[in-house]
């Protein structure tokens, strides 16, 4: 299973790379997303996959269960998810502005609307 991850994980990672360096912001965008995506699944597989139990304590040994869930990783990942949909809607926002003042999506066209 980890190294279907690893697989997966590699390929999100060499996607987002190849999108972030094409020449249309909108695929800078989304090149951007799959890269918090594959970030996400690194600390979720370095956490650890398993599906054990809620992580409570025990209110007599005052220990966690052997086979639980690592509340850290997760409380991780759904901090990450927001932060991502917010630089999601300010970059959409951004895009649609700059589209309008400029009539592209070039980056390079983009730059040479400089005065």
């Amino acid at each position: 299973m980890s190294a279907l991850m690893a697989v997966a994980i590699g390929i999100l990672f060499a996607a987002s790379l190849y999108m972030m360096l094409r020449r249309s912001i909108v695929k800078l965008v989304m090149g951007l997303i799959l890269l918090s995506n594959a970030a996400n699944l690194v600390i979720f597989t370095s956490a650890g996959l398993t599906s054990g139990a809620p992580p409570l304590l025990d209110k007599v040994t005052k220990e966690a269960p052997v086979g639980v869930a690592d509340p850290l990783a997760q409380a991780l990942i759904l901090t990450a998810i927001v932060i991502a949909f917010g630089v999601l809607a300010f970059s959409v926002v951004l895009i649609h502005r700059a589209h309008e003042v400029v009539q592209t999506d070039d980056l390079d066209q983009m730059k040479d609307t400089d005065q």
